[in-house]
């Protein structure tokens, strides 16, 4: 019987089991976007419920067409500001390759099993969209959902918490967390780097020296600074003045987006490019909303394709040692400042490319843009049963758009996806995926880093 449990609460959490995001209704696995051919999630597991599911997943196996990185780094888009770097930056075409090289490397993770792109997707927008929240080494549950990283090198604030401020020093977070990558500390990744034989002289060819955690936190940002998309279709109308570029539901959205809508009061537009985010932490309800969860009496859980059980939901729900799991008590902001007042709020981010980095919020718990743009025409969360959300953003009000004008919005946002996409995730289809060899340190043969 305790067996039994152990089994469905797993199933159940989509904490400790990272629980699937699409619903048939979704239909993410049909790309929508008329720029980008190429992103959709590999299975959306439409029709899950029935016995007759097949998985769509898709081989492993891909071929890809490298693109002019370096040129895209230093080439300004229409719609975007020119990119800045970090000092000391001198970016060059081998720190960028070096850094796409370890951004799809499973080696620099503790059990060589995880590499950037396990959640940073490039098909899925480089995000996951077949994921609310991140899973890490050994399947640990991360609480919050994997952001794209496309455009991230304009940001100033980054994580949902915002708790970095540059990419260089950004890559270091999910390297040594323990629920991520778990590698124990910079120096077992500098070492085992130094070991592995496809990686002798490309820290000095790009650098001048060999693997340290400037250069390895550079090269990673390298890479990052070229995942620029820019040139959508709203940027060739708005900014470009071209006046079909976009259809009339667009146009129609985007004057509700920056006018009843009040959607600019964050999502911060100029006269010369929009990056759609105010870099600020704002608490909507969403993270409140989710402490305050309490789970129903009985609860359906799908077992398998065709395999549905009803769960007393009372065997675990009343148990202290589940409880966080069940509602986790994200508290955003707060754990950086540890202000009362900071409680739940998250960052805004940007909205270009939104389309393709479903399932949104920093909980991935909505799954569409409709259901993004009906959330906050409800005016977000204000209250959960007799609780009140007394921290809730003075910019959260009821909006009162009709269904016609939701939509209008939703197309809006599909419109901000840029020209570039598919040259940026063929790109990555060409990257080797570097997986553990016996040429290469590990515990399973001898080998291995010497301690």
């Amino acid at each position: 019987m305790r067996l039994l449990f152990i089994i469905l609460f797993f199933l159940h959490s989509n904490h400790l089991f990272a629980e699937t995001n699409l619903s048939s209704e979704d239909k993410l696995n049909q790309p929508k976007s008329n720029v980008s051919k190429l992103s959709k999630p590999g299975d959306d597991k439409d029709g899950y419920h029935s016995k007759d599911y097949e998985s769509a997943s898709k081989s492993l196996e891909r071929s890809g067409k490298p693109a002019d990185l370096y040129s895209i780094a230093t080439t300004r888009q229409l719609g975007m500001p020119e990119l800045s770097f970090a000092e000391g930056t001198n970016l060059t075409p081998e720190k960028i390759a070096l850094g796409r090289k370890l951004f799809f490397d499973r080696r620099l993770s503790h059990t060589d099993t995880i590499s950037c792109a396990i959640c940073h997707v490039p098909e899925m927008g480089f995000a996951h969209n077949e994921l609310k929240t991140a899973v890490g080494t050994e399947g640990r549950s991360v609480p919050r959902n994997a952001p794209t990283v496309i455009n991230v090198a304009f940001l100033t604030k980054l994580f949902h918490d915002a708790r970095e401020n540059s990419l260089e020093d950004q890559v270091w977070g999910p390297l040594l967390a323990h629920n991520e990558m778990a590698n124990p500390s910079p120096g077992y990744i500098i070492n085992k780097l130094k070991s592995i034989p496809d990686y002798e002289g490309l820290f000095e060819n790009a650098y001048g020296r060999p693997a340290n955690m400037d250069n390895i936190s550079r090269a990673l940002a390298a890479y990052q600074y070229s995942l620029v998309s820019g040139n959508s279709p709203f940027d060739k109308w708005y900014y470009g003045g071209q006046s079909n570029a976009v259809d009339d539901s667009v146009k129609r959205g985007f004057e509700i987006f920056s006018g009843k809508g009040n959607c600019t009061a964050c999502h911060l537009m100029n006269d010369k490019y929009a990056l759609f985010t105010d870099e600020k932490l704002h608490n909507t309800g969403m993270g409140f909303a989710t402490s305050m969860y309490v789970e129903p009496p009985r609860k359906k859980v799908v077992l398998a394709p065709g395999i549905e059980v009803d769960v007393d939901t009372s065997v675990y729900a009343n148990d202290s040692r589940f409880k966080n799991e069940i509602a986790p008590n994200d508290l955003g902001l707060y754990v950086i400042t540890q202000d009362p007042n900071d409680r739940w709020k998250f960052r805004t981010p940007t909205l270009r490319n939104v389309e393709l980095s479903a399932p949104y919020m920093h909980n991935g718990q909505l799954s569409t843009l409709k259901e993004v743009v009906e959330f906050y025409n409800k005016g977000g969360t204000r209250s959960v049963g007799k609780h009140k959300n007394e921290t809730i953003s003075p910019l959260m009000f009821e909006l009162n758009l009709t269904d016609n004008e939701v939509n209008d919005v939703v197309e809006f946002l599909k419109a901000l996806t840029g020209e570039n996409m598919d040259v940026l995730i063929m790109d990555a289809f060409a990257v080797p995926v570097g997986d553990v060899s016996l040429d290469d340190p590990n515990w399973f043969h001898e080998n291995k880093l010497k301690y």
